[in-house]
């Protein structure tokens, strides 16, 4: 039996992620979006490319939930995308019902499936899925924290011109302006970041990642980012389908650990067949602490405005 991936959103990122599951030939994939025709065409043109890139997986496109049925992995990426001078915030009611409704049609078709959101603003659409779906916290997993050092990686290698292949990079926190880049625990092949780079440019980097996603919607006018979350979000289904027990920055729901009660936050997990099998929780230094408790404070005003409107 081949998996079977769900998409749902068959924008930038969807597509994106559909091709990039096809072409590692992960699973089966279904696209679903409300527009009618664009996840039948995309999902056709996907198929088409099969002959000529040599993968062999069926993809389909739909607008109703029923084709999803019995899905092991369920991607949300529908959504309203930031648009220039507009903050997460303002996405936040606008998603909630997305997402909300994504949810709940999604779980009643695969009731086994794990749930890994994209939608922004991440941690909040993360929490609003985990209430809606009412799967167990290891089911439900946030993608942002791959993206953000994906991003950190990039911008540390630039500067020191090397493989990124040799940097690791370890980042916490919302996905948001409030993201917690840990220099300490960053490296180029065991090399520690502060011994390669002074304070000013490492103060920089670490800015320049927390404005990743917003330096691309200034860039692109009409649209956020999409190549590299929806790789992102690849690796995470990947590590899932293949019980491959990745360690990754992901968005995971917290009870007590790092001190935070009932929120999704990014910190580093081992995802695998069950989903997040362990979350890994690292000691911090006071500062880093601090900015970790901001982040979530942030995450937590979010989910109190749903809470609000919830009633």
């Amino acid at each position: 039996m081949r998996k079977k991936v769900t998409v749902v959103g068959a924008g930038n990122v969807g597509a994106n992620l559909a091709v990039n599951i096809a072409h590692k030939e992960l699973a089966d994939v279904v696209l679903v979006d409300v527009v009618e025709g664009v996840p039948q065409g995309k999902a056709l043109d996907i198929l088409q490319s099969g002959p000529i890139e040599d993968y062999d997986v069926t993809v389909t496109g739909a607008n109703e939930y029923e084709p999803t049925a019995n899905s092991d992995v369920v991607v949300i990426t529908a959504g309203f995308p930031r648009k220039p001078g507009m903050s997460r915030d303002d996405l936040l009611l606008a998603n909630y019902e997305v997402v909300k409704t994504a949810t709940e049609q999604s779980v009643k078709y695969s009731p086994d499936a794990i749930l890994v959101l994209v939608t922004n603003p991440l941690d909040a659409m993360c929490w609003t899925a985990f209430q809606a779906s009412k799967f167990p916290k290891h089911r439900v997993v946030g993608m942002a924290g791959v993206l953000d050092t994906a991003r950190f990686r990039t911008f540390i290698a630039q500067e020191l011109q090397v493989s990124v292949e040799n940097v690791t990079a370890v980042v916490l926190g919302g996905h948001g302006d409030t993201m917690v880049p840990l220099v300490r625990l960053s490296s180029v092949s065991g090399i520690p970041l502060t011994e390669l780079l002074d304070q000013p440019t490492l103060d920089r980097l670490v800015q320049r990642t927390r404005d990743g996603g917003a330096e691309i919607v200034k860039y692109l006018k009409t649209g956020s980012a999409y190549y590299a979350p929806s790789a992102a979000a690849v690796e995470m289904v990947e590590s899932i389908l293949k019980d491959k027990k990745k360690v990754l920055p992901c968005a995971a729901y917290l009870e007590g650990e790092y001190g935070v009660h009932g929120l999704f936050v990014g910190v580093p997990v081992k995802l695998g067949a069950q989903g997040i099998e362990k979350i890994y929780e690292i000691k911090l230094s006071a500062d880093e602490s601090a900015a970790l408790q901001k982040s979530a404070a942030a995450v937590q005003e979010l989910v109190n405005v749903i809470k609000a409107k919830m009633g």
